[in-house]
Order: C-alpha cells, then sequence, then structure tokens
C-alpha cells in the first residue's frame, strides 16, 4: 500500500444550489432524508474542521437539539452524531469556544491538514466554505459531496469564487424525494 493510501482523507461536503450560492437561509429546509445522508457521512468522519462563522452558525443550535432532541427522529440522530464528533475551529479572531468536543487554533490551516491526515483514524470533513477554499487550493480535499438543491438562489456566498481548476471524477449520486441530488467527487 503506498503511503497516500494509508492517509486519512479530507472530505467536503455542502448543501449548494443550482446556481452555486451556499447560504443556508435560501435553503429549502432540511427533511429526513437530507438528515440521514448527512449523518451517514459524518459516522465516517473522526475530526470536523471549520471556520468561525461556521461555528456560529451551528452552535449552539446542533448542541441544543443533540441535548434536548426536539426534532424528527432524523434530525435528533443529525444533531447527536455532529455533537459528538470532535471539531476544530479555525480563526484568528475568536478567543474561546463553548462547544463540547471543540479545540480553537490559530495555526497555519494547511500545516494542522497535513498533520492530520498522517494521523490513523476516520475521515477529516470539512464543514465550512471559506475553509474549503483554501485546502481546495492545496489540493488537499480528497472526496467532495455537493447537495444540489432545486434553487435559484441568485445571492449568497457562491461555492469556490477562486483558485484552480480541477477536475473531479464522478464516483456516485443519489436523489433525494426534494428533488435535491447529491453529488460525489473524487480527485
Amino acid at each position: 500500500m503506498s503511503e497516500e493510501q494509508q492517509m486519512r482523507k479530507v472530505v467536503f461536503a455542502i448543501n449548494i444550489t443550482i446556481d452555486g450560492y451556499c447560504g443556508h437561509e435560501e435553503m429549502i429546509g432540511a427533511d429526513d432524508e437530507l438528515h440521514e445522508y448527512f449523518t451517514g457521512l459524518l459516522r465516517d468522519s473522526g475530526v470536523e474542521i471549520l471556520g468561525r462563522n461556521t461555528y456560529h452558525l451551528m452552535y449552539p443550535y446542533w448542541h441544543d437539539v443533540s441535548e434536548n432532541q426536539s426534532e424528527t427522529k432524523a434530525t435528533n440522530e443529525f444533531a447527536r452524531t455532529f455533537d459528538s464528533i470532535p471539531k476544530i475551529v479555525f480563526s484568528t479572531t475568536m478567543k474561546r469556544v463553548e462547544w463540547n468536543n471543540t479545540t480553537l487554533l490559530h495555526s497555519n490551516l494547511r500545516d494542522e491538514i497535513m498533520k492530520l491526515k498522517q494521523q490513523p483514524g476516520k475521515n477529516i470533513s470539512i464543514g465550512s466554505l471559506n475553509i474549503a477554499s483554501q485546502v481546495a487550493q492545496w489540493n488537499l480535499i480528497d472526496e467532495y459531496h455537493f447537495v444540489v438543491h432545486p434553487i435559484i438562489a441568485r445571492k449568497g456566498p457562491r461555492l469556490f469564487e477562486s483558485g484552480k481548476n480541477l477536475t473531479l471524477n464522478l464516483v456516485g449520486s443519489k436523489t433525494f424525494l426534494s428533488g435535491a441530488v447529491a453529488l460525489n467527487y473524487k480527485k
């Protein structure tokens, strides 16, 4: 087995609109089927990498759902799974994080990703658009999961505004009852 095959995979998964926007305020409400899909991805992950904005989007909401079990069975399971995974938040401005299993780092993102890839364990998940954009420019993302929603948003943050071109290979897809389509690519 080569050294690259033994390294942990970096996986980026995100919801996007047909026109490439990633703002959560424009998305159709996530249903149980979508939560089950993302829960499956999280179960293959040993750590979740977040930026400041995504951390604040996710916490305290998902922690509270995990604690209170206040949603549907599938949503509660997503929350429990997400809450239990170790998380690393990269930020130059945050002073502390409050979420359990969460570490705040101000260090070099590229160096930390390389260090994590060398360690044994499950996948390294990236749940932040800004972080993913940087890591993609360094060609360190091994697998992409784009869940394309049948929406034309016309506003919000865009998927990979800048960076170098990268050709990906489609390795799977899944169509949801909502009309969303999950596309799985590898580099």
